[in-house]
This record gives C-alpha cells, sequence and structure tokens, in this order.
C-alpha cells in the first residue's frame, strides 16, 4: 500500500495538492475545519438559494478543482481541526464531528493554512461592533445577507474594496471606505499589474459596483473609535492633509494587510516531513495558491522517492503571481499607526485588556525583555487568540524602543501544540497507550 500523505486545508492550496498527489498513486486524506471545502475565497452561503456573487474567473477555478476532487479517491475530513504534531510525531486532528481527538502517523504532511488578518491598534478597536474586513466578509458569506446598521470600511489593502462591493451588491452598501496608503501608481506598478490581469478585471468588477452606489474609496484613517450613549459607534476621521471628521456608524471593519497563518506549526524532529502551501507560505493569492499546492506536492514526491511531473506551468504562474503581489505591496504601501500617536489607554491585547501603557511601563527598566516575559509579566499573548491578533504589534514595538532588540513573533506565539485551544474532553478519547507527549 503506499504510503499516506495528509493535507490539512480545504482552499485552492490543499485541494491542489492533494489532487496532484493522488494523479501520483498516494493514498491522501484532506482535512478542512469548516463544515464544507473551499476555503476563505470559495466559501458559499449555507442556503444555496442565496449565493454571493463572485468573479468568473474565480468560479471556473473553484468548478475545476470541484470537479475533479469529486472524481478522485481522496478521504476528506471535514470538521477536523488541525491541533500540531506532538513528541513522538503524531500529527493530531480534532474531529469536531465525534467530539473526539484522532492520531495520524502520515509519511508528509502538507499545511495549506491559509492567511490571518493583519489590525493595527486603534483606540477603540476593541469595542462591540469592530471586527475585521475579513470576518465581515465570512458573515456575507455564510449568511448571504449584510448585517443591519451602517457600515464603515477602513485600513489598507484590496480586501476593503471587495468587501465593500458585496456589502453593495446585497443593497447594503458602506457609508465609507476609507483607505490609508496613498501610494502613487507608478508604470512598474501598472507592468506587474498586467502581466496578471485577472486583478484589474477583478478590480474593475468591484470599483464599478462601488460606483453605481454612489461609493468611492477616500484617503483617510481612523484617530479612535468610542461609543455613543445610544449604541453606537463614533469614529473620528482624518484625512492625510489634516482635516478632522467624525462619522457616527454601527460597526466598523478594520483590515490593514494579511499575513501568512504559521502560528504554532513548527515542526518536530520525530514528525513527519512538512511543507506548507498557498498562502501560509506566501501571501500570493488564490491563483498562485492552486500552483503552489503542486509545487508542494511535488516536494513530497521527491521526499518519497517518486516520480513528479517536470513541467515548468506551476513555477512560472508562481513568478507571474508574485510580480503582480509585488505591484499591489507597492500601492498599498504604508507605515502603520505611529505608536507615539496612540495613547497609553490603548488596548493592544484585546484578550487580555493589556495596554501599550502597561507595555511601556514593562521596558521602562531599559533591561532587554524577552518572550517570556513579555508574556508572563505583561500578560501579552497570553489570551485565547495565543497572540495571533496582537505580537506582531508587541515585537514591532519593542524593537522600535529597543533598537531593533526583540523577540520573534513565534516566541510570543509559541510553536507548541495544541495550535489551537482543544476541549479536555477530545483528550480522553486518546488510546492510554499512546498519550501525546
Amino acid at each position: 500500500m503506499s504510503a499516506e500523505v495528509l493535507v490539512i486545508g480545504g482552499g485552492p492550496a490543499g485541494i491542489s495538492a492533494a489532487l496532484e498527489l493522488a494523479r501520483a498513486g498516494l493514498r491522501v486524506t484532506l482535512c478542512e475545519q469548516g463544515p464544507r471545502l473551499g476555503g476563505a475565497i470559495h466559501r458559499q452561503p449555507d442556503d444555496p438559494a442565496r449565493p454571493l456573487r463572485v468573479p468568473r474567473a474565480q468560479k471556473r477555478r473553484w468548478h475545476s478543482l470541484s470537479a475533479e476532487l469529486a472524481a478522485s479517491n481522496i478521504e476528506i475530513l471535514c470538521r477536523h481541526i488541525f491541533a500540531g504534531i506532538e513528541g513522538s510525531g503524531a500529527v493530531l486532528l480534532e474531529d469536531r464531528v465525534n467530539a473526539r481527538l484522532v492520531t495520524r502517523r502520515p509519511a508528509a504532511l502538507v499545511l495549506a493554512l491559509g492567511a490571518v488578518e493583519r489590525v493595527t491598534p486603534i483606540p477603540g478597536w476593541q469595542l462591540p461592533g469592530v471586527i475585521t474586513a475579513g470576518g465581515l466578509q465570512m458573515m456575507l458569506k455564510a449568511t448571504g445577507a449584510a448585517p443591519a446598521g451602517d457600515i464603515l470600511l477602513a485600513g489598507s489593502g484590496p480586501l476593503l474594496v471587495a468587501v465593500a462591493a458585496q456589502l453593495a451588491a446585497l443593497g447594503k452598501p458602506p457609508i465609507a471606505v476609507l483607505e490609508r496608503s496613498t501610494s502613487p501608481v507608478s508604470l512598474p506598478v501598472i507592468a506587474n499589474l498586467l502581466r496578471a490581469p485577472a486583478y484589474l478585471w477583478e478590480a474593475a468588477g468591484y470599483l464599478l459596483t462601488l460606483a453605481r452606489s454612489g461609493l468611492r474609496p477616500r484617503h483617510a484613517i481612523i484617530r479612535a473609535i468610542a461609543p455613543t450613549a445610544e449604541g453606537r459607534l463614533s469614529v473620528t476621521i482624518a484625512t492625510h492633509a489634516g482635516l478632522q471628521q467624525t462619522l457616527v456608524v454601527d460597526r466598523v471593519a478594520l483590515h490593514d494587510g494579511l499575513l501568512p497563518n504559521g502560528n504554532g506549526t513548527a515542526s518536530t524532529p520525530n514528525g513527519p516531513f512538512t511543507v506548507r502551501a498557498g498562502d501560509c507560505r506566501e501571501i500570493l493569492g488564490g491563483v498562485a495558491a492552486i500552483a503552489d499546492g503542486r509545487l508542494a506536492a511535488r516536494a513530497v514526491l521527491a521526499h518519497l522517492g517518486q516520480a513528479a511531473p517536470a513541467d515548468n506551468a506551476p513555477a512560472t504562474i508562481l513568478a507571474r503571481e508574485r510580480q503582480a503581489q509585488s505591484a499591489l505591496n507597492t500601492l498599498y504601501d504604508y507605515a502603520g499607526t505611529d505608536p507615539a500617536q496612540l495613547p497609553d489607554d490603548t488596548v493592544i491585547c484585546r484578550c487580555e485588556g493589556r495596554t501599550l501603557g502597561q507595555l511601556r511601563a514593562l521596558l521602562a527598566s531599559g533591561d532587554p525583555v524577552s518572550a517570556r516575559e513579555i508574556k508572563l509579566n505583561g500578560r501579552f499573548g497570553m489570551g485565547a487568540c495565543q497572540g495571533r491578533f496582537c505580537a506582531e504589534f508587541v515585537t514591532s514595538f519593542v524593537a522600535s524602543q529597543r533598537g531593533g532588540e526583540a523577540p520573534h513573533v513565534s516566541e510570543i506565539v509559541g510553536t507548541r501544540w495544541p495550535v489551537k485551544p482543544v476541549p479536555i474532553a477530545a483528550f480522553v478519547t486518546l488510546p492510554p497507550s499512546s498519550p501525546p507527549e
């Protein structure tokens, strides 16, 4: 019997890797934490009568992947959460269908975990009604309906325009879209984007939808968010020219780009051969994820001593998409919020309610501060999100105060299992002869 390969993540990268491995004759198990495959990019409402409109090219790619997957013999496990790799090398999965923890010992592991959102702390971002733009998009895709009330989108990145257009298509355009970046559109940027015209067509479609709603993005930033007596949100915004305005809304959706989702996923000496694919390796988008999944699968085949396809198509696609993403990164290049402009009572760690003033006090001694001190003494990164939201800002702030010296983000987030919180009851189902280490 051929070796088993475990693929974690049912988005474009994971499905593409699984298909490439299955074509080579390997036994493949594809695990997805959600109720169905597709990842964030291909998520659709639970009610099929309320589908969200998506770009045609994106729809074609999904139909191609799902059709080949349906015809394959790949084992698919939905509602299975990757919990990590324990000391003996076993891969732990939380089976949320049967409320148990299961172990697998594959010959190789492909991690296709996607991306996480980056949100820069601002005063009031911890208030009820303030969410991420990606979280709002998940809500739209899960329900097929826009939430009630006035919505403001702010931050930086193309996702803001995409979510705004999806809201407008549902008859509920946001009251404003605030883009932080003011980077000019240069000829090199245009040239790189023209190499991947799908981005331009997609953006044009979104902007046309917004224009029909009488909306266009504005260059401005949020200074602070405060609650009103009526239970709404008072948002102070400022243009780059220094003009200030106050907007009163019901929801604020923040977004400052994407980061690879690699929290806690370090490999262990006794674990399987592990390779990453898609946005959890490099933020390049859905088209590149499919190509990167194939390349990850070929790395697995090479490790197992099996022949792999020799065509250069995936690498060519990846190079093209990397150039396009580089152009987008230039367009949305911004320095982020200057911590010197933030008041001490700005919440940095939303889980534990820890503030910028408390972080400053922790650094006041002048001595080097380790990740252990930041976590145990400062309580930053100790909450339920395990540092996913605050660790990057904390380390960058420490570096800015200490001449570049700071712990790495992974030291705060941690590299030990479980990658995500697992119910204690799930451990009861593990065989007593092989407890996790």
